[in-house]
């Protein structure tokens, strides 16, 4: 079993408008110094595989399928053993 973190973001220059209520809402509450607000989605994964490059792979594959637009977002799979993986 292996466990896999998911971070997906939108990509520079897409418009984030759930961002923008998030820092106008800390604006009004005196929050002045926050001048950027980016929201994206947190995921965690365990998957059954017979080896950690096969697991990694296809949680790439799930990523890249369903659980990230690729038009408008990115994302990066973390994975105890390994380096990040960006797509």
């Amino acid at each position: 079993m292996f466990k896999f973190k998911i971070f997906v973001t939108l990509k520079e220059g897409v418009l984030d408008p759930q961002g923008q209520a998030v820092k106008q809402s800390l604006h009004a509450l005196s929050y002045q110094e926050v001048k950027e607000v980016r929201i994206g989605k947190y995921l965690e994964l365990e998957v059954e595989a017979e080896n950690p490059e096969a697991a990694r792979e296809r949680v790439k594959q799930m990523c890249d399928k369903l659980l990230a637009n690729p038009v408008i977002e990115e994302y990066r799979i973390e994975q105890a053993d390994f380096e990040p993986v960006e797509g």
